[in-house]
């Protein structure tokens, strides 16, 4: 069984780990001035189904589409790529795995997602899911 994320989950480990730890130049606005529906919609995707089979059926595709949502959804007016990332180690950990990358490796991997072009979702979510399952781990 793979869980969920919840917006609450977002808001108290994933938006504040970002917004205390990966600041730099560009603070990360407060959780409050979010746009609306937009998390919502970038968390509950991973999960839907057709015909009571999952669009994303593993947790490497659930968390590459999340990855991808997070950053390309914009959720937030400023930060979406650090937290994406948060969200996404917050994922993985409650699932019990961890992404074993260098930190430089994901911040590139995560600017390259954001600069793609929306016509190469399928492509993109792709490499993104191989790029996971090469780095995923057991969390410890």
């Amino acid at each position: 069984m793979i869980f969920k994320l919840s917006v609450e989950e977002v808001e108290l480990t994933a938006h504040r780990l970002a917004r205390r730890t990966m600041s730099w130049d560009e603070p990360i606005p407060d959780f409050s001035t979010r746009y609306p529906n937009i998390l919502e919609s970038s968390l509950s995707v991973p999960f839907q189904s057709y015909g009571k089979k999952d669009l994303y059926s593993t947790l490497s595709k659930k968390s590459s589409i999340l990855f991808y949502l997070m950053i390309k959804n914009h959720p937030f007016q400023n930060g979406n790529k650090r937290i994406a990332v948060t969200t996404l180690f917050t994922f993985l950990s409650k699932n019990g795995k961890w992404l074993a990358v260098d930190n430089q490796e994901l911040y590139n991997f995560a600017v390259w997602v954001a600069s793609s072009p929306a016509e190469f979702q399928e492509e993109i979510l792709a490499a993104t899911e191989k790029f996971f399952k090469k780095n995923l781990v057991n969390k410890k």
